[in-house]
């Protein structure tokens, strides 16, 4: 690790905290840390225990970590507002595959510095396989400290703001995993995650509704979704036609294959609880520490 790296965070001009929370992100943290300096006043770390380097590399960033076991996005989200000792007038949520162009960070100081709402959507532009998708998402990003509380979900949280929100210029940038290994395996424990909840009726990200917002028509979809014939013809054109992945060639084919992907592992997920009566169990991955009870060979 470099030496230039300081013990505590150089605070930048704009007054805001970035918050992260992270399991095994070391190949993110020294990009992103990189990408906030000059930016952020504060940046804290939630932690879920990592078996990687992600503490030592935040740490030698300067960055203000804790740890605590993960529950849930959700959760994880609401200790974080509750718990941190968050002293900038406005946070940002962010995922250590992110970046931030320099128009998005000069469109949310600009932002703040007009004081005329409470809350800032950013647009996040999808990268994968390394290269640019025409696919953007409108996210919640940046709120005034103490305003916000996330919905109580174990996967595909979302932010609750109150006051006005508005839109601010510029990109952020999401790298979706450095390779597909990493792709599948995080898609893996999302559908997990996704089926556990559809069988046990938990909670969506906010009430489903065909007639309500963005996030309430998305809502209804995911409740609904397993009733609608030809639904993985659907999901395919809605990636590659509707939003547009077909400009990004063979990379863009890829994603919109991989997301019908998705789907499907969450259903037949969903399926087996139902057959079998048992939810998934959490199994070691990779290889532990030595027995000492038997004998080792090199």
């Amino acid at each position: 690790m470099s030496k230039e790296f300081s013990e505590v965070w150089t605070p930048a001009d704009v007054p805001i905290a970035v918050v992260m929370i992270s399991l095994n992100e070391a190949h993110n943290m020294d990009a992103v840390l990189e990408n906030l300096k000059g930016f952020a006043a504060e940046v804290f770390l939630v932690d879920s225990y990592s078996s990687d380097e992600t503490v030592d590399i935040a740490l030698a960033h300067g960055v203000h970590v804790v740890q605590r076991k993960f529950r849930g996005f959700g959760d994880q989200w609401n200790f974080a507002m509750r718990e941190l000792p968050i002293t900038a007038p406005w946070t940002m949520k962010l995922d250590p595959d992110e970046r931030l162009s320099d128009e998005l960070k000069a469109g949310i100081l600009s932002a703040i510095d007009d004081k005329g709402a409470d809350g800032f959507i950013v647009s996040r532009r999808l990268w994968f396989m390394g290269r640019r998708l025409p696919v953007k998402h409108e996210l919640l990003r940046v709120w005034r400290t103490g305003s916000c509380h996330f919905t109580d979900v174990l996967v595909n949280e979302h932010p609750v703001v109150g006051g006005a929100v508005t839109h601010v210029s510029g990109e952020l940038q999401h790298h979706d995993s450095p390779d597909l290994d990493h792709w599948l395996d995080k898609q893996n424990r999302y559908t997990t995650a996704e089926a556990i909840t559809a069988h046990t009726g938990g909670s969506l990200g906010a009430e489903p509704a065909l007639l309500g917002t963005p996030l309430q028509r998305r809502m209804w979809i995911k409740r609904n979704f397993m009733k609608f014939p030809l639904r993985y013809s659907m999901i395919f054109t809605f990636h590659y036609c509707f939003l547009g992945a077909w400009r990004a060639g063979y990379v863009g084919y890829v994603w919109a294959r991989l997301r019908c992907d998705v789907y499907r592992l969450w259903e037949y997920k969903l399926r087996e609880i139902q057959l079998t009566g048992r939810m998934p169990v959490k199994r070691p991955n990779g290889p532990g520490c030595p027995d000492l009870r038997v004998k080792q060979f090199g």
